[in-house]
């Protein structure tokens, strides 16, 4: 069992596919779904929170691929290719990677999206609990929008765990900033997509990254370079991304609902064929 679960950022489709990854892995016989720390971005912030409710991972499974069981999601029309390339119009001109992330978030700022108790309905119907675990760690990472920078919200931290995991999951553009005492937040993923830092002090490490090394937003945190840190700790540490079919079944919208059954099922045989020893990094 690791110590530490890292779960990173890619859409609903990301969110299926770690499930599926995970259930894939309990299936022969490796279930790291008990981790007493759960770091999660964006999508897995959800998953972070799905694994904290207690919730069995078949029942999580199925409400990724029964459609009576899924999360009333709103459809996004984005290719994740033309949204890099805006994010780079975006960046022009910003001398520094926190000015990066303060550019986007006033991207983020003035876009036009739903509003922001709409999609808040979204996440929270995602949640078999909204409450934090008391039984575990849990971090969700997001970033301020003015300020640029990182915020990781916990059990401690005051605030409901809707809010925090529907910060972390604000993609700049596409989903409203999210309002917590009085700050306006947006995915965390703008800082990294896998923030697998936030797992330091843990003896061992695994990190579940949907979107395997990429990062759409600059990132002075590279999984790279997390990951020699963790390691430099003395942390055993594996990474694990999206193979062939499961980078068909993600396909280039990750946000589009329809990809939930085929992530999912692509997971769940990657991760019944995983072996110890596995890393992209």
């Amino acid at each position: 069992m690791a110590d530490a679960l890292v779960l990173g950022g890619g859409g609903v489709a990301g969110i299926a596919w770690i499930t599926g990854l995970l259930t894939g892995l309990s299936d022969a016989g490796h279930d790291v779904t008990g981790a007493t720390t759960l770091v999660g971005t964006s999508a897995g912030a959800t998953v972070a929170a799905q694994l904290g409710s207690g919730l069995p991972l078949r029942e999580l499974y199925a409400r990724q691929t029964e459609p009576e069981l899924q999360s009333a999601e709103i459809m996004a029309e984005v290719d994740l290719a033309n949204f890099g390339a805006g994010i780079a119009d975006v960046l022009q001109g910003a001398a520094s990677v926190a000015d990066m992330r303060r550019a986007v978030g006033a991207y983020a700022l003035e876009a036009e999206t739903v509003p922001e108790a709409v999609r808040r309905r979204v996440i929270e119907s995602r949640l078999p609990s909204r409450t934090w675990p008391a039984s575990r760690t849990v971090r969700i990472v997001a970033v301020d929008a003015q300020t640029g920078r990182p915020q990781v919200f916990d059990g401690s931290s005051g605030v409901g765990l809707v809010d925090a995991v529907a910060a972390s999951c604000a993609v700049p553009g596409i989903w409203p900033p999210v309002t917590i005492g009085g700050r306006r937040f947006v995915d965390g993923g703008v800082r990294s997509a896998s923030n697998a830092d936030y797992a330091a002090g843990a003896a061992r490490v695994l990190v579940i990254v949907p979107m395997g090394t990429a990062e759409l937003f600059p990132s002075e945190r590279a999984l790279e370079q997390c990951v020699a840190e963790l390691r430099a700790a003395g942390a055993e540490v594996a990474v694990v991304g999206p193979d062939e079919a499961s980078v068909a079944a993600i396909g280039t919208n990750p946000l589009d609902p329809a990809t939930r059954r085929p992530a999912a099922e692509a997971g769940r045989a990657q991760g019944r064929e995983l072996r110890a020893g596995w890393s992209l990094v």
